[in-house]
């Protein structure tokens, strides 16, 4: 398998795309799918999928397609997501509430095991079935939990000071819902999820779509200026 690094962004996040589909059609009693039947369901061509596929290897078989519970297999292990993975969460406002409140992560092997909050009157309240600590304890939980992920769910000022934070306690990855761009050194994985450009470019699309085209008063006039 090629190193991570070097699998272009746009075909790595297509496998949480692939993986999705086919564990819904896992559930559904499906036992083989092939590369148009995927690619229809995602909206995209069966060329790019099997491009996709092909990074990593044989994965299906010719002319017969992919065995899907093999390929979930395959690309469980390629993600990382064959193994559970231990989280904490930085924040306890709405957004973080709501993501230590969130059973799905659990089911799907990201175990959150600790929150914490900068803010005096937060620390010791419930959140879920998890107490809010001050940062003051993030370093200790990190290393003695085995956190390995952190999740920003703070206000944009604290943003990177919460990431700086999450890195010198030994933090390998962080999941930031901050509206900012966050700087962590060479060698810690970060990705970002802005609600609000998400928004924006539905807001965009939709708009878009409901634009009347421009029509050409006279078709066969090509002059310019």
């Amino acid at each position: 398998m090629p190193h991570r690094r070097d699998i272009p962004k746009p075909a790595a996040r297509r496998l949480s795309l692939y993986l999705r589909e086919l564990s819904s059609r896992l559930e559904q009693g499906e036992e083989t799918v092939n590369s148009k039947a995927l690619g229809l369901s995602l909206g995209l061509t069966d060329a790019q999928v099997r491009k996709d596929l092909a990074i990593f290897g044989q994965l299906g078989h010719p002319g017969r397609g992919y065995r899907v519970a093999d390929l979930i297999a395959s690309l469980r292990r390629i993600m990382g997501r064959d193994r559970a993975w231990t989280a904490c969460v930085v924040g306890a406002g709405n957004i973080g509430r709501a993501l230590v409140s969130y059973d799905r992560f659990r089911k799907e092997g990201f175990s959150i095991v600790a929150v914490f909050d900068g803010g005096a009157a937060m620390v010791g309240r419930e959140v879920g079935d998890l107490k809010v600590r001050p940062m003051s304890d993030l370093a200790k939980a990190v290393a003695v939990e085995g956190i390995e992920l952190g999740i920003i769910a703070v206000p944009r000022d604290s943003a990177q000071q919460v990431a700086d934070a999450l890195v010198a306690a030994g933090i390998k990855g962080i999941l930031n819902f901050a509206p900012r761009r966050i700087v962590v050194r060479d060698g810690i994985s970060i990705v970002s999820v802005d609600f609000t450009v998400a928004l924006e470019q539905l807001a965009f699309q939709v708009a878009g779509a409901s634009e009347p085209e421009d029509v050409d008063a006279d078709p066969e006039d090509t002059t310019h200026g």
